[in-house]
């Protein structure tokens, strides 16, 4: 369960993949603050992943956790979940937030460079995610997102989300670069962890590591 006065720092984003079980994700919650989660369809077909993104939308509003599904609007939509993600091209990201920013969270990613970040900017999403669903399979963060995330905080006011690695600790790297989140899922929903335990070991470290942010 999220405290009532989020913390003042770096915060978790937990992507889940349909692959992980919804018991899973209750267990993550019940491990501390995350903020939010992404839910990717990872190649499953539509009705089986609204079924998924039903049951983990369910849990995350009794914990007080926002929900973004990433690649579906119409998902979104019927599961009522807080946002969308869209990575593809700038088009595809202005007709997202014009259709759909005025009641939901639209955030995007799949930059590669400074120049694909900003004109991605440009758009004003809700949030810049810097990273791969499904490609955290090293226990470091990529040092291309480490780069971009902390050159994005220091210079741009819309938030960033910068995936961290399969180790729990490396949301301490992610979180020296003042990035607003680090994004986790094989370090929490990997085989052998144990989800609530790395939530908790996770906000353990940021709370003892992480700069605190200025007053908003």
């Amino acid at each position: 369960m999220n405290p009532d006065t989020p913390p003042n720092r770096c915060r978790i984003v937990l992507i889940v993949p349909p692959s992980v079980p919804p018991l899973a994700v209750e267990a993550a919650l019940g491990g501390g603050d995350v903020a939010s989660l992404i839910l990717t369809a990872e190649g499953v077909d539509e009705a089986s992943f609204q079924g998924f993104a039903e049951k983990v939308a369910a849990t995350a509003r009794g914990a007080g956790v926002a929900v973004v599904v990433a690649g579906d609007t119409r998902i979104a939509g019927r599961i009522h979940a807080d946002g969308i993600h869209v990575e593809g091209r700038r088009e595809e990201l202005a007709d997202a937030i014009e259709r759909h920013q005025d009641r939901l969270m639209v955030g995007t990613g799949g930059a590669k460079t400074r120049d694909d970040a900003l004109e991605l900017g440009e758009e004003r999403p809700d949030y810049m995610f810097f990273g791969r669903f499904g490609y955290d399979n090293k226990p470091e963060p990529h040092p291309r997102n480490l780069s971009l995330g902390e050159w994005w905080a220091e210079m741009i006011e819309i938030p960033c989300i910068v995936m961290g690695g399969s180790d729990v600790a490396s949301v301490q790297a992610v979180a020296a670069t003042g990035a607003e989140f680090v994004a986790l899922s094989a370090a929490v929903f990997g085989d052998g962890v144990d989800p609530r335990d790395a939530v908790a070991r996770a906000n353990a470290m940021l709370d003892e590591t992480a700069p605190s942010f200025g007053e908003q």
